[in-house]
């Protein structure tokens, strides 16, 4: 089998160990009116960290036989949905506690100028 690489969308994770499943998907001419139409394929990936989540945009290779219908394992991941978010929700955690730290509550100042009379 000649090498090959595809970019694709992880659409099944988590049934099985080790694997994923990634849909393909690439665009061909129609045979009569040369219109694109696209088409999807879908390709068992081995995934030996477990590390694919749902949604993901990887590329795979093609590789020897890992089982009965594996044959490609996971080159790179290219861009994780899930990994993005929580380092937004990360990033604004540690905003908003650097501003809570800093901030002054109202109260706070009532009890300053209350003690200062």
């Amino acid at each position: 089998m000649p090498p090959m690489a595809f970019r694709g969308l992880v659409t099944k994770v988590g049934f099985m160990n080790k694997t994923a499943t990634v849909t393909v998907t690439r665009w061909v001419a129609h045979k009569i009116t040369r219109k694109r139409i696209e088409r999807t394929k879908k390709y068992l990936t081995h995934d030996p960290e477990n590390k694919l989540q749902k949604d993901d945009i990887v590329i795979i290779r093609n590789c020897p036989p890992v089982s009965a219908r594996k044959r490609f394992k996971l080159e790179t991941i290219i861009e994780s949905p899930e990994t993005e978010r929580a380092k937004m929700r990360m990033r604004r955690a540690e905003q908003a506690k650097a501003s809570s730290a800093t901030s002054v509550s109202p109260t706070s100042v009532l009890r300053v100028l209350l003690n200062s009379t």
